[in-house]
């Protein structure tokens, strides 16, 4: 009997903490189950139609979501349009994909007018899109309304392509998240791309004394030259993923072990003592406790996505995504 009891009591702790993954300052699963009911199937098919002509829109939603929480919270601030918005900083320039977000909030504007927030179909989305590169799914909490305040100035809290690993922690912290959440929400850049400006220093004028970034493996070395020579143009876009990129898995990880990663940022995971045991137990090396990225990144991924959201009176459902009512 007692031990019938501690098994109970145990799966349902274990229930409460999962829920709990799932549900944060007043978002939850299902939110629109009885308001909108096909909510989240309208964002699902949508994000396949445009994913089958345009698969680059995964990477694209994920980084846009990402940047969206960093700034003003998981509010839909990123989607507006604006001379000084968060859209026309130099961060998100070369961002695309927000004609996916305006497809779904068009056709839910249609079944469920004034209902659905535009954070919301973001938040559903990015979930969508990954899955559709073989990532994990997970149940995405919602219910965030939209913000109505939008500046570039507020980009200055993501982190940067040469951000060295303290500094990186500290913003995730500023945000609630852990080193590992920071180690897992990086490792999205298995599906990602970088423009050549952002790395290509590392294999052309690193320092005053060093061409070459000595973090690199010499093999890899000469491809990023080809692909980005000294000179050449600074908008063409390389993979994050050698050797896989568009699908997510754990290559990026392995690629940080070989001194493959591309932006400096990446790299120094695996230098750097705090996060290197993490990208190993993502890697599943031997003597450590193994850690399922799927699993983990979706944790993240919900923890990321309760940042600084607005729920009940605060902020709106806008209309159109890229305008406040």
């Amino acid at each position: 009997m007692g031990t019938f009891t501690h098994a109970a009591i145990v799966s349902v702790l274990m229930l409460t903490m999962a829920a709990t993954m799932v549900q944060g300052q007043g978002t939850r699963v299902g939110f629109y189950s009885s308001s909108c009911p096909r909510a989240e199937t309208i964002v699902r098919s949508t994000v396949q139609t445009h994913f089958r002509s345009d698969s680059t829109i995964a990477p694209n939603l994920l980084r846009m979501h990402f940047h969206d929480c960093f700034v003003e919270g998981c509010d839909g601030s990123i989607l507006l349009d604006g001379a000084s918005s968060e859209k026309s900083s130099g961060a998100n320039l070369n961002l695309k994909g927000y004609d996916v977000i305006d497809d779904a909030k068009t056709q839910l504007e249609a079944a469920c007018p004034g209902v659905v927030s535009c954070a919301d179909i973001l938040a559903l989305a990015t979930r969508d899109a990954v899955v559709l590169t073989n990532g994990p799914s997970w149940q995405v909490p919602t219910g965030r309304r939209d913000g109505r305040v939008s500046q570039a100035s507020g980009t200055s809290s993501l982190p940067g392509p040469r951000e060295s690993v303290d500094s990186q922690k500290q913003k995730f912290t500023a945000k609630g998240l852990n080193t590992q959440d920071l180690v897992a929400l990086v490792g999205g850049h298995t599906i990602g791309t970088a423009s050549c400006g952002t790395f290509s220093f590392r294999v052309n004028s690193f320092n005053t004394t060093t061409q070459v970034d000595p973090s690199i493996d010499p093999a890899f070395v000469s491809q990023l030259q080809a692909q980005c020579p000294a000179g050449g143009n600074a908008a063409t876009r390389v993979g994050l993923d050698t050797g896989s990129t568009g699908r997510f898995d754990t290559s990026f990880f392995n690629n940080l072990r070989n001194g493959r990663g591309v932006l400096q940022s990446d790299q120094l995971l695996w230098s750097d003592a705090s996060t290197r045991p993490i990208v190993q137990r993502f890697l599943g090396v031997r003597g450590l406790a193994a850690l399922n990225f799927n699993v983990e990144f979706g944790r993240s991924m919900v923890k990321m996505s309760n940042i600084g959201v607005k729920t009940g009176t605060n902020g709106e459902i806008r209309r159109v995504c890229s305008a406040v009512n």
